[in-house]
């Protein structure tokens, strides 16, 4: 069964997935033997590497804590997390509206709590899915104190628990190493032998467009540039490299901060929709950068 991101993810990347595919490295697979993604987010190219290609070692990362617990809830204790998110979903649907919007809030404050506790448990994981399913849009933002404040969405019946999705992804991910940690932590990963592709959280494109907010910790200029120092080292050691970010263009034509900081890989342009966007009419086609060192 071919396995498929099972979250939705501001930024995810099955829409250009073709695009970015086409600056897969052609040994992969062959002489390239590892892969590492250190934002993991949605997964969506994670997932088209483990449909493809029979690697040897594979490394995912992400900085939101909760994020990997519910990548390694899915890989480990798929059918507690299935059990799980069947109460959730059969509660949910079967509540009407008004109910609906109460349950909501009451599963995210619980959420909160248990994300605040430092829970592993399975039951973040589960809820985590559920409010993915169920929030607005599926983003995933947190305020200051780290608290997730996305609102209730308008689904009439969201799938809340995808049962075979979940059982092919946990079979997937058997053998992925996973970590929740700063993307430098892959270093010691990376190497000659290994395909890596990181897609960051992206520069806004003005002042005002920042409304997401994955971890309490912020990304700005000074992280990209750093973020830009380490794809180079990667590349340097051997790695073929591959990251993703906005295009600053589309709003300023004279911004060459990316083609600046990566004046030494090769970069493309390639358009791309909006699919998260708070007020409908700023959804539409706008540039994307894909990096490359070959």
């Amino acid at each position: 069964m071919t396995v498929r991101p099972f979250i939705k993810w501001a930024g995810g990347k099955s829409q250009i997935l073709s695009e970015i595919r086409a600056k897969y490295p052609a040994e992969l697979g062959k002489s390239i033997r590892k892969y590492a993604e250190p934002f993991a987010g949605g997964g969506a190219v994670l997932f088209d590497v483990l449909n493809n290609y029979n690697l040897d070692e594979i490394y995912i990362g992400d900085i939101n804590r909760e994020l990997i617990l519910t990548y390694t809830a899915v890989r480990d204790n798929a059918v507690e997390l299935i059990k799980l998110l069947k109460n959730l979903e059969s509660e949910y649907l079967s509540t009407a509206d008004k109910a609906r919007k109460e349950l909501y809030y009451i599963n995210r404050s619980h959420y909160n709590a248990l994300k605040s506790s430092k829970s592993e448990s399975v039951e973040l994981a589960a809820l985590f899915i559920f409010l993915n399913k169920t929030c607005f849009n599926g983003l995933y933002r947190v305020n200051s104190k780290g608290g997730f404040n996305v609102p209730q969405g308008s689904y009439k019946n969201p799938k809340i628990c995808d049962e075979d999705g979940l059982q092919a992804v946990s079979k997937a991910l058997q053998g992925v190493k996973i970590f929740c940690g700063d993307y430098k932590k892959c270093a010691d990963f990376i190497d000659e032998n290994t395909f890596a592709y990181f897609d960051p959280p992206y520069r806004p494109l003005t002042t005002t467009a920042s409304f997401t907010a994955y971890a309490s910790d912020g990304f700005g200029d000074r992280e990209q540039a750093e973020l830009a120092r380490f794809v180079t080292e990667m590349s340097e050691r051997g790695a073929r490299v591959v990251a993703s970010n906005s295009d600053p263009k589309n709003a300023d034509e004279s911004d060459e901060f990316f083609d600046r900081l990566y004046s030494k890989h090769k970069i493309t342009r390639i358009s791309a929709h909006r699919m998260i966007n708070s007020v409908g009419a700023g959804r539409g086609r706008v540039n994307e950068l894909l990096i490359a060192n070959a």
